[in-house]
């Protein structure tokens, strides 16, 4: 019987899905909506994560500096960049390429595995398929963003090789709410579990995250958004 690389026998792992800030800030090219509330709640994880010694497993979407076609989360520029609160100290990053090498002297001791990935679909991505498919634990729970896109095809592609799927859907972020309700829908029917912060913490006084300057992250503007069906 062929041992395999990766053993990750934990509890549970954080997968985080996309933070990054083309999504996730106002003058990012995608931002999504409601993105103060949402950040809020994605902080409140992370944390979470780091008080219990919850390893996380972040997806990284990557284009190329020359793709016209897709004008966001490009090599090279600040919109490619992770939350700067969703990094772990010791973390580890696999490039977007098609090998499925994952040294295990790389992986074991990280608190952070960022697999970079050229689709929103990380099981596209020839190692993020196979670390997501060998990692072993009795429950994955799921934030980030796109809803519609990103965390839709993720948590289905968790949910295909039976593995237990808990989605925050509060620390998730759309583009669009009627698209995202939809794919919460599709993601309970397929046996996600679905939660909310409050929920899984109780309630918080946090509402600033300042991870972006606009009036609504800073405080100067009245929160007018509505919540998700979810």
């Amino acid at each position: 019987m062929i041992r395999p690389i990766l053993n990750l026998r934990k509890k549970r792992i954080l997968i985080d899905v996309d933070t990054q800030r083309d999504f996730f800030v106002a003058d990012g090219q995608m931002c999504i909506r409601n993105h103060r509330r949402v950040l809020a709640n994605i902080r409140r994880v992370m944390a979470w994560a780091r008080c219990e010694h919850i390893r996380v497993i972040s997806t990284a979407l990557v284009h190329q500096p020359n793709d016209h076609h897709e004008p966001y989360c490009r090599i090279g520029t600040d919109g490619v960049r992770k939350l700067r609160y969703t990094l772990r100290h010791r973390h580890v990053v696999f490039e977007a390429n098609d090998n499925t090498d994952l040294p295990r002297e790389n992986v074991q001791d990280a608190e952070q595995i960022i697999l970079c990935k050229r689709t929103v679909d990380p099981f596209d991505e020839p190692r993020a398929e196979r670390f997501l498919t060998e990692t072993k634990a009795n429950e994955l729970v799921v934030i980030g963003g796109p809803a519609e896109t990103a965390v839709l095809s993720t948590v289905l592609g968790l949910l295909v090789r039976q593995k237990n799927v808990v989605v925050v859907y509060d620390a998730v972020g759309s583009l669009d709410n009627n698209a995202a309700n939809v794919a919460f829908r599709k993601m309970q029917a397929k046996g996600a579990k679905l939660v909310d912060t409050r929920s899984l913490f109780g309630p918080s006084s946090l509402r600033m995250v300042h991870a972006c300057t606009c009036d609504r992250c800073r405080g100067r503007a009245p929160n007018t958004t509505k919540n998700h069906t979810y």
